[in-house]
């Protein structure tokens, strides 16, 4: 409790007022300083999707994959059903609006 007593929240009001400000009179510092943090981030994320993952070693699975046929008959159920009505709606007439 001492902390947030002994901090006064006018003058980091004011800090922040100013900032902008002060960000503008020193506009070729923050440039940098925002490439350079822009450079850091972009290092950080390529080394994590790229040398991260070339290192991993692939996970084997122990069981092979067993195909549920009756899951499949379904899926091709639906398949055939939605190609039907997309045939069928091609076969349709509709009025041109503009005559």
């Amino acid at each position: 409790m001492k902390l947030f007593s002994k901090i006064k929240f006018g003058r980091i009001k004011n800090f922040i007022k100013r900032l902008p400000r002060i960000l503008a009179e020193h506009s070729f510092l923050t440039i940098l300083i925002l490439f350079f943090l822009a450079l850091i981030l972009g290092g950080l994320i390529f080394y994590k999707y790229i040398f991260l993952i070339e290192k991993a070693e692939p996970q084997i699975i122990k069981r092979p994959v067993r195909l549920e046929e009756q899951i499949y008959q379904k899926i091709l159920k639906e398949w055939e059903k939605r190609e039907r009505r997309f045939n069928e709606a091609s076969l349709k007439v509709y009025p041109d609006p503009f005559k």
